[in-house]
């Protein structure tokens, strides 16, 4: 496995540490993948990791932010992270969703959805950045958590693989976009495919790249 990028950026457990002495024992971390893409779904993960193993910061010391990370070492970690954690959730939300609800309340419903998919209620949730609206476990937003904290930096991992595994599905459902490759995020390609092709149904209409080429094609 090659070298991780900016070994400075290792997240700890310290958030998790303190919240475990005061009793809480099941801490869950929570991230997204795909705020910022043209097309796809928000995913949002929830972690839940074994405070109580010694060996725990050891075992997951090559977990990083996901966006600090290759594809390969992304899979390494999900994979470790899979076996490690005490319990992971998964929540979807769609393009229509971001659509309807504006792409942080569809987050907010993703993030929702996965820490109901947890098979352990927490007892209190660290997120990245976010505050969850309607959250009726007690929460921490911590600003670039996904860079600081390891059980929200787990949670980066395992949405942005889930994601990923996600849009490459799509590229066969939808060939020439090239969705395996930027993953819905506004690369050239994509602008390109978008202009050639047309938006599809997993394209955000609200957003501004997709909204124009609407606009364009309506007018020819």
């Amino acid at each position: 496995m090659p070298p991780l990028r900016n070994r400075r950026q290792r997240p700890s457990l310290a958030h998790e540490y303190e919240l475990r002495d005061t009793g809480h024992l099941h801490i869950a971390g929570v991230d997204e993948a795909g705020r910022g893409a043209w097309a796809g779904p928000v995913i949002a993960a929830a972690v839940i990791l074994p405070l109580t193993d010694f060996n725990l910061a050891r075992s997951l010391d090559d977990v990083r932010d996901s966006k600090l990370m290759t594809p390969a070492q992304r899979s390494a970690t999900y994979v470790r992270i899979q076996v490690i954690a005490l319990s992971i959730g998964l929540g979807n939300a769609s393009s229509e969703e971001v659509d309807k609800l504006g792409v942080i309340g569809a987050t907010h419903q993703a993030m929702h959805r996965a820490l109901r998919a947890l098979s352990i209620p927490p007892q209190h949730v660290l997120i990245d950045h976010l505050e969850l609206p309607n959250l009726t476990i007690a929460q921490t937003p911590l600003t670039k958590g996904d860079r600081d904290v390891l059980s929200i930096a787990a949670a980066s991992v395992i949405a942005k693989v889930a994601r990923d595994e996600i849009m490459k599905e799509l590229d066969s459902v939808y060939p020439g976009y090239g969705f395996s490759h930027h993953k819905g995020y506004g690369t050239v390609q994509h602008r390109r495919a978008l202009k050639q092709l047309g938006p599809t149904l997993i394209h955000r209409k609200t957003f501004a790249p997709v909204a124009n080429q609407i606009i364009q094609a309506s007018s020819m």
